[in-house]
């Protein structure tokens, strides 16, 4: 079974940052690789789930014109609500996924420490509407913790195994550590063809 909604609401309960999200160095230069990753330099539409206090959202939002961030947990939303008041562009919801799922399309999702929360059949769900609702080209970038966990039922090693075999993504970047997993597709466009790298984009090659 996925992780039980109680898990995440006795988490919060107890802290307004359970994971010490804007204070431990190793979570801050996760995030800075994280958006140091992304392919494009700007992003018309981004959605980011799992935003818990809002960290790594500000720091999205610089590269973005509009951002929707969300959680499950009600005060998370408020901390990055917060956390991101200053940023016009960026929108926060309380949203439970897979059920729920905002409308429109992407073109940057990214599902950061998430999917070891989700059994087969939920996680599934969830990798089709982020799928689905990517736009050809478009950016998936997905980066997880990569030591046992009780409460998660992979590691990123496993997560990246299950998104290798979605034919809809390509692999750009395969960014790994001792620590943490960090991947970076993209849905191929339409007619197949594989992006032109940052480096092609200028001329370099």
């Amino acid at each position: 079974m996925s992780t039980a909604a109680s898990y995440f609401d006795d988490m919060y309960r107890d802290s307004r940052d359970p994971w010490s999200l804007a204070s431990r160095w190793y979570e801050q230069r996760k995030y800075d690789l994280t958006v140091a990753a992304l392919p494009e330099p700007r992003y018309r539409s981004a959605f980011e789930p799992a935003c818990s206090v809002g960290e790594l959202t500000a720091r999205l939002a610089e590269r973005c014109d509009a951002l929707l961030a969300c959680d499950r947990v009600g005060s998370a939303v408020a901390s990055a609500a917060r956390r991101t008041a200053h940023l016009p562009q960026v929108s926060v919801r309380q949203l439970t996924l897979p059920d729920q799922w905002p409308d429109g399309t992407f073109d940057l999702i990214v599902l950061s420490e998430l999917l070891y929360y989700f059994d087969t059949h939920d996680l599934t769900r969830l990798l089709d509407r982020a799928v689905e609702t990517l736009e050809p080209g478009g950016t998936l970038v997905t980066v997880h913790w990569n030591h046992p966990v009780e409460e998660h039922l992979r590691t990123g090693d496993d997560l990246a195994l299950i998104l290798s075999g979605i034919p809809e993504l390509a692999l750009l970047a395969d960014h790994r550590e001792d620590d943490f997993v960090l991947q970076v597709f993209c849905r191929a466009p339409a007619d197949g063809s594989r992006p032109a790298s940052p480096a092609a984009r200028e001329g370099l090659v």
